[in-house]
Order: structure tokens, then C-alpha cells, then sequence
């Protein structure tokens, strides 16, 4: 026997179910566990608590809510055969602690199918990233989860700081990848893009033992952020060792003009009259502006009109000719080829008479 048949797993085959008959004496010891649950999940566990009862009660394991402490516990009886059942009860009290409705928990009970609780609350620092990147894991109106479901054939439940996964083993795996790689900033599509082209490769036989890193896409990450410049530019001078020439003070200034040695009468007739040649400057600035309406625009030169090209000239000779032909022929009389072909056809018709 070849090597490859021996590793290779039959399609359609499945592990047969646990019984009765492989575990007749039952357990020793008694086994159980507790889990609390939130305030707002006591309405809804009161009202299906008896079917997670009738479910459980189908493997021998007992459960108890207690609404006083908030907790739900699962104990095995005598009558308990399997060992893992405790564990799957243990797994479906958890989800429906973490709001996954009890439709979709019940299935945890069978042995295809698994649960995963990913805690998400501690791999984001900021709240506000932390929501961003949990918002993007949902999608617009669920879809990106939509998608993830239908690809992994997994329930998925995000609640506050968590997202539980139920499904099957090979399911749940694809879902933690995906789901941690979007709490590191990287986008779902793409683990999504990835999952569809291992779905299609998946369903080829000759595929299956050859390796697929040649078909599935390889994404490089692009810092699109440019850094922003300043807006003022900080250029370097260049280094003297002699320090800058002391600035002028005011008395230096009026030194230098000669405005030092006049007395203060003269002083005051000087400023003045800087005064008034400002405010002269300034009127006829503003008279000019009000001068720039009653110019006249300039007016575009007048375009030359193109003269209508030369008639061509008329054949008078050929004009009368045509009309002494019209008056010779009578009015609806025949072209003279079409009277000669009739003529013909006569002579013909009488002939054969």
C-alpha cells in the first residue's frame, strides 16, 4: 500500500458517534461549572432556559440558573456516559453569557463543532481606534461578517470586548487569523480575497497535494501618509564668528539726520508737515481710483466683413437652347428612345398576326 492512501482521509467519512456502549459503567466523580452573566441576559436566559435543559438533559447533564447571584451552572449525573459532554455544556453556557442566541448554541453539543471566545479588548491601546478597527471587522450593514461567515461556515458574535466563533475546527482557525489581523490594522477584505481563492483551489483534486502560494495574492502595505511641511521654512545662516553690527539707537538716528540740534517748535513743524505730505499722497491715490470709472474702455477694432465670393458666370446661349427644346416637346410626350422601343414592340405584335 502506497504511502499517500494511508494519509489521505476517504471523502464523506466521519467519525462514529460516542455511546452507550463505550462507556456502560459511566463516570466516577461528579464534575461541573459556573458562569456569570450580565444583568441585561436575564430576560432572555429565563425564557429559553427550558430548552437549554431539554438539551443538555439529552446527554445526562444537569443545569441550574441562579438569578439571585447571576451565574449558570452544568453538572454531569450518574447517568452520564460521555466524558466531553461537560466540556461542550461548559462551551455552550459561556456563548450564551457572550449574547449568542440559543438557535445557533445548541449546536455546540455536536462533535463536528467547536467554539473560539477572542478576547480583542487589550490588543488596541486607544478606545476610539479600538472601535474604528472593531466597526471595520463588522462592515457596512454586516456585510465584511456576512462574508467571513459564509467562507468559514462559522457563526460569529461581536460583543463588547470579545468575538465568539462557533463552527467547525478548520472554520474557527480562519476566524481568529482574520480577526486578530484586523485588531493589528490590517483590512478584512484582504483575508477575505485570500479565503475565496483557497475555496475555488480547494474543489480541483489535482491541486489539493501541490502548494498554493503561487495563486493566492501577496498585498504590500503603502504608507500613503506624506509629512506635512511647515508653511514657514527655517533656513540656516551662514556661521560668522563675529557678532552682528549693533543696531542704531534713535539718538544715533537723529545725530546722523541732524534732528538732534533743533529745538522742539522745529521738531514738532517737521513732523507736521511729514503729516501732511502722507495725507496728500493718500488723497490722490484715492482720486485716481475714483478717476478709473469715467475712463472709457477701449473699444476692439471693427472687423472687416468678408465680401460674398463672385458669381459665376451665366451660359445664356445654353440657357436658350434648353428652352426652344422644352416648347418643341409636348406636354407628357414620351423621351424619343422609349417611342422608338415602343414602335418596335408594334411592328413585332403585328408581324406574329
Amino acid at each position: 500500500v502506497d504511502d499517500s492512501d494511508l494519509l489521505t482521509v476517504p471523502d464523506g467519512w466521519k467519525e462514529p458517534a460516542f455511546t452507550r456502549e463505550d462507556n456502560p459503567k459511566g463516570l466516577l466523580e461528579e464534575s461541573s461549572f459556573a458562569t456569570l452573566f450580565p444583568k441585561y441576559r436575564e430576560a432572555y436566559l429565563k425564557e429559553c432556559w427550558p430548552l437549554v435543559q431539554k438539551a443538555l438533559g439529552e446527554h445526562y447533564v444537569n443545569a441550574t440558573l441562579d438569578l439571585i447571584e447571576g451565574s449558570m451552572t452544568v453538572t454531569t449525573t450518574k447517568k452520564t456516559f460521555d466524558p466531553y459532554a461537560i466540556i461542550r455544556a461548559r462551551d455552550l453556557i459561556k456563548l450564551l453569557a457572550r449574547s449568542v442566541p440559543f438557535e445557533q448554541v445548541f449546536r455546540i453539543l455536536q462533535d463536528d463543532v467547536a467554539c473560539d471566545i477572542i478576547k480583542i479588548g487589550s490588543l488596541v491601546r486607544k478606545r476610539d481606534t479600538f472601535i474604528k478597527r472593531r466597526g471595520r471587522l463588522l462592515g457596512p450593514k454586516g456585510s465584511t461578517l456576512k462574508a467571513l461567515e459564509l467562507l468559514t461556515n462559522c457563526y460569529i458574535m461581536v460583543q463588547g470586548n470579545t468575538v465568539s466563533a462557533l463552527g467547525p475546527f478548520s472554520g474557527l482557525k480562519e476566524v481568529r487569523k482574520v480577526v486578530l489581523d484586523t485588531m493589528k490594522n490590517i483590512h478584512p477584505i484582504y483575508n477575505i480575497k485570500t479565503l475565496m481563492i483557497k475555496r475555488e483551489l480547494s474543489k480541483d483534486p489535482e491541486l489539493r497535494s501541490q502548494s498554493w502560494e503561487r495563486f493566492l495574492p501577496k498585498f504590500k502595505r503603502k504608507n500613503l501618509k506624506k509629512r506635512k511641511e511647515p508653511k514657514k521654512k527655517n533656513t540656516k545662516k551662514e556661521y560668522t564668528p563675529f557678532p552682528p553690527p549693533q543696531p542704531e539707537s534713535q539718538v544715533d538716528k537723529e545725530l546722523a539726520s541732524g534732528e538732534y540740534f533743533l529745538k522742539e517748535r522745529q521738531k514738532k513743524r517737521k513732523r507736521m508737515e511729514e503729516i501732511k505730505a502722507k495725507q496728500a499722497d493718500a488723497v490722490k491715490k484715492r482720486q485716481e481710483e475714483r478717476n478709473k470709472a469715467f475712463i472709457p474702455p477701449k473699444e476692439k477694432p471693427a472687423v472687416k466683413t468678408k465680401k460674398a465670393p463672385t458669381e459665376k458666370k451665366i451660359d445664356v446661349e445654353a440657357i436658350k437652347e434648353n428652352v426652344k427644346n422644352a416648347k418643341k416637346k409636348k406636354l407628357g410626350a414620351l423621351p424619343v428612345e422609349e417611342v422608338k422601343l415602343k414602335m418596335a414592340a408594334d411592328e413585332k405584335k403585328k408581324k406574329k398576326k
